[in-house]
């Protein structure tokens, strides 16, 4: 059964609930469900891989958030597909929607665009450095490295503004039409959740450019707080518009 979890009073936020689309049975939203219930959001919770529907129309939502999981944009599951051939609905109706890793590879796919991963087999498990483009600094300041756990990375959609890009996977993080965007880090984790997934996915470690779990958890210690206070003000700059108060405006020349 879906999940509606409950918001605080905050009568400036739009009323109605955010869609949060989860891919495992005890997936949880994390710090991005925290923060949008602190703002004032609802969270209508679905899980497709398990037979709940997904709304045929945001009109009776704020926007959406798609988050990450263990399958590949690729797959040929039919939610997979299903939940690829969704993603129409918010930018058809041009409604906030928030890609996270999975979520926004299956964003690029419904675009055109190619997940695959690299050549080399490197992944991104563990910190990793994140270079905001122009574009991206104008719009916020970014915090210089962001948590990964993933081996497929994806071309940047035709049409799409680049706003970060990484050392291992360039394209990092998009804004697509105005009100779509993808990010292939994860900012969402709490410290549970990073303490679970580095038990859980240890076999990972021996990637190519993976990270040892001692370097995730001595990681959070030293970016996690820079990281938490960036998405806070992406959250508001997805759903809201918000301008981001820490943003950088660049002057170029004449």
């Amino acid at each position: 059964m879906r999940k509606m979890m409950p918001t605080e009073q905050n009568p400036s936020r739009d009323r109605r609930p955010i869609l949060i689309v989860l891919h495992q049975e005890r997936s949880s939203p994390g710090r991005v469900g925290q923060l949008l219930v602190e703002k004032g959001y609802r969270l209508d919770i679905r899980r497709p891989v398990l037979g709940e529907p997904l709304p045929t129309t945001l009109e009776n939502h704020a926007g959406a958030v798609v988050f990450g999981g263990p399958m590949s944009a690729n797959d040929p599951d039919d939610f997979v597909k299903n939940e690829i051939d969704w993603i129409e609905i918010p930018l058809r109706e041009k409604r906030p929607f928030l890609g996270i890793c999975l979520g926004a590879q299956m964003l690029v796919r419904h675009l055109g665009g190619k997940v695959q991963p690299n050549a080399d087999g490197s992944t991104e498990i563990g910190w990793y450095p994140l270079h905001p483009t122009e574009k991206g600094r104008l719009l916020m300041h970014w915090p210089k490295m962001v948590y990964h756990f993933h081996r497929e990375g994806f071309e940047l959609p035709h049409g799409a503004d680049l706003l970060a890009e990484g050392d291992a996977y360039p394209n990092q993080a998009f804004r697509y039409d105005g009100n779509a965007w993808g990010l292939q880090f994860h900012a969402e984790l709490t410290r549970v959740m990073m303490h679970r997934w580095v038990v859980h996915g240890a076999h990972r470690f021996i990637l190519p450019n993976a990270q040892q779990g001692r370097e995730h958890l001595e990681g959070r210690m030293l970016f996690d707080a820079p990281l938490r206070a960036w998405l806070t003000e992406f959250l508001d700059l997805v759903f809201e518009g918000k301008a981001a108060k820490a943003a950088h405006p660049i002057t170029l020349p004449a």
